[in-house]
This record gives structure tokens, sequence and C-alpha cells, in this order.
């Protein structure tokens, strides 16, 4: 079972809307056991907080199941020899990550596209940010299947 986990600033936005994006396109694909997703934050500015509101109501909007009890964690050590890929939101989460991995396992950590996903959290615009996540979902499961 290949394991990914997403990774934003605070895994209140953009990494659970990724999780459960990807969890719902590897459902729609008949492929969800082939996989573990997970999402995680480079801070602990949100550590047991919840998914925010704004993502809550886009991926109800969507009809993307996701977990009403899922709250913020940080990416620990650990996690950095669990998951296969450690997919960063934003550059600024590749560079934090790249701090906090051993050397020997930073080939793990890719951005989800080329460009950054915007943080809603700033920005307000969860649209946005979706569609860039549905866009880099979709990118990782073409290369999967």
């Amino acid at each position: 079972m290949e394991k990914i986990v997403f990774v934003c600033l605070g895994n209140i936005c953009r990494s659970p809307m990724a999780e459960f994006v990807m969890k719902n396109e590897l459902t729609k694909a008949g492929l969800q056991t082939k996989y573990h997703i997970e999402s995680r934050a480079t801070s602990s500015w949100e550590h047991g907080n919840p998914i925010h509101s704004g993502t809550q109501l886009l991926l109800k909007q969507e009809k993307i199941p996701f977990d009403k009890k899922k709250t913020s964690q940080k990416i620990s050590l650990e996690d950095f020899s669990a998951f296969d890929q450690i997919i960063a939101m934003d550059h600024s989460n590749v560079q934090d990550l790249k701090k906090m991995a051993p050397a020997d396992l930073q080939y793990k950590i890719k951005m989800l596209l080329e460009e950054d996903v915007p943080d809603p959290w700033y920005t307000g615009d969860f649209e946005e940010t979706y569609r860039l996540v549905s866009k880099g979902c979709q990118k990782i499961l073409a290369k999967k299947e």
C-alpha cells in the first residue's frame, strides 16, 4: 500500500482538502484499497483545531465525503519514514519540510503542482484552492492508473 501525506502550514484548509479530494478520486477509480492518504501541518499553530469551515463547506458543496472529527496535526519525524510521498501545497511548505526531514528522506518531498496552491485562510478564495487541489490530485491519479 502506497502512503501519501499532503502538507500545508496549518492543516485546516489546503492539506485536509487535498486529503479528502484524493480519497474521493481514489474511491471513484476503485483504487482506495491501494493507498493510504492523510494530511499534516508544518506548524503547530492550529494543532487540534478542526477543518476550516470554508473547506468543510466546499467539500459539502462538491459532495466529497470527509471526516468531521479530523483535526490539525503537525508532521512528525516518524511521518518522514512512514509515508512514501510528502506532498506540499507551496514552496514555503517545501522549505519548511526540508528543514525538518532527515537528509536521506528529503527525496520524498514534492510540490502538489509546479505553482503554489494559495492558502484560502489568507485569500478567502476556497474555490480557487479547490480548483488547484483537484488539478493536482488528478495529476497524481493519472500517474497511478
